[in-house]
């Protein structure tokens, strides 16, 4: 199948096909004489996976050595397991996070007139992420707002 066709199965667009080929994420294809690319059911069934990674958070790096795994196919899946519980972890502090920064929006934003100076906007000072970006604590100002230490 040509590389458009494959886009079409898997939902994958051409451009990131191309650039799945070129980070190694997907083997490199044969060509036709007419020198196009020439896919098969393997390339469709890799693509989904991919996709499917994706659309999960893993990054290229993970679906990289998942792919790896899967082509060596071990004894065991256990480094699966333990790469899919790593990173169902990590997706969880996320949501942990979000959740934490929704309830502060949801605090500030009822709060907020929209007739601050810029210079003292709440909301734009809840946003405003150390390197750690995780709300650390509370602290209320002189206006009984309470604010938030990131």
């Amino acid at each position: 199948m040509s590389i458009g066709d494959l886009a079409k199965a898997t939902g994958v667009k051409v451009v990131t096909i191309r650039y799945y080929e070129e980070v190694g994420v997907l083997s490199a294809v044969k060509r036709t004489s007419g020198n196009y690319r020439s896919y098969g059911t393997d390339h469709v069934r890799r693509l989904r996976f991919v996709r499917r990674c994706r659309d999960l958070g893993f990054s290229l790096d993970q679906i990289r050595d998942l792919l790896r795994l899967w082509a060596e196919n071990g004894p065991s899946c256990a480094e699966v397991c333990r790469m899919a519980d790593q990173h169902r972890r990590a997706v969880e502090e996320k949501i942990a996070d979000l959740k934490r920064l929704a309830s502060e929006l949801r605090r500030i934003s009822a709060s907020c007139s929209g007739r601050r100076a810029m210079s003292d906007c709440r909301i734009i000072e809840a946003l405003s992420a150390s390197s750690a970006g995780r709300l650390r604590s509370r602290r209320t100002d002189a206006h009984g707002m309470i604010g938030v230490t990131w």
